[in-house]
């Protein structure tokens, strides 16, 4: 059987009518399947050598002024009977904040240093005692200081993160889908990670120390906010930002525009 067939076969092929028959090429379909490819794949060598790839390193944050905040104590014990601020409000160093009921009679508890009452933890009838919390400060030297974003990255990270870098604030009071991002720059980049301490002695807020620091000890990046002719006094990615002005003790999330890189490393000889 097998050998009717390979007869069979070299029959066919010493056959003169197969000498006349066209040799066959590749249809049109397949040569622009084959250019198509040539093509990408010169783009994409081309693209490994002198491409870049920009990479984003995320992390949370929160706007406000470059002094800080700190959290004011009731020197005296008693019943507070009298509150002379607002939250909101300035006060200059000295001045009181509100007046707690002693023994010796009403003595009052004044602002550590000229600021902006953020918060306000006692109230009339409030009982205080001596190292208690009546208040959190933010020091503003100048109502017109700009807000900057002190923003918390992972402590491995802070070292890739360069002075100079732009960054795209997303502000919590602001829909980026309406307002798009609030742009800055990184202004300085702190040398060691920062204890949940340290940030809420600088914060004046515990808590949200505490949600900087549930992964660990980060370290903390001063970014300047761009300046802008818009109703909040800021630059955004939108024409211009909201119709508002913006707080302190905002928080905002930042995505941190790192070094550029090439997206192929060649190991030659």
């Amino acid at each position: 059987m097998s050998v009717q067939f390979r007869q069979k076969a070299l029959s066919k092929l010493q056959s003169p009518e197969e000498l006349d028959l066209p040799v066959r090429f590749a249809r049109p379909q397949g040569r622009l399947v084959l250019a198509l490819t040539a093509i990408v794949m010169a783009a994409g060598c081309l693209w490994a050598v002198n491409g870049t790839v920009s990479s984003k390193l995320r992390a949370p944050g929160v706007l406000t002024h470059a002094e800080g905040s700190y959290v004011l104590q009731s020197p005296v014990a008693g019943q507070v009977t009298r509150v002379l601020a607002k939250e909101g409000g300035l006060l200059a160093k000295g001045a009181p904040l509100l007046d707690v009921r002693t023994p010796q009679g009403d003595r009052p508890v004044r602002a550590v240093a000229a600021g902006r009452v953020t918060a306000l933890v006692a109230g009339i009838g409030t009982v205080v005692t001596t190292g208690s919390d009546v208040a959190t400060m933010e020091r503003v030297g100048n109502p017109k200081d700009p807000l900057v974003a002190m923003v918390y990255v992972p402590g491995g990270s802070g070292a890739g993160v360069p002075v100079g870098a732009r960054v795209d604030l997303t502000v919590q009071s602001a829909p980026t889908q309406r307002f798009g991002v609030l742009r800055g720059r990184v202004k300085a980049v702190g040398r060691t990670p920062q204890s949940r301490r340290q940030i809420a002695g600088f914060l004046g807020d515990g808590e949200l120390a505490g949600q900087f620091t549930k992964s660990g000890q980060p370290v903390a990046v001063l970014v300047e906010l761009e300046r802008a002719p818009t109703k909040s006094g800021y630059a955004w990615s939108s024409t211009g930002g909201p119709p508002y002005a913006i707080d302190s003790a905002t928080q905002v999330s930042a995505a941190v525009h790192l070094a550029a890189q090439h997206p192929v490393d060649w190991l030659l000889p």
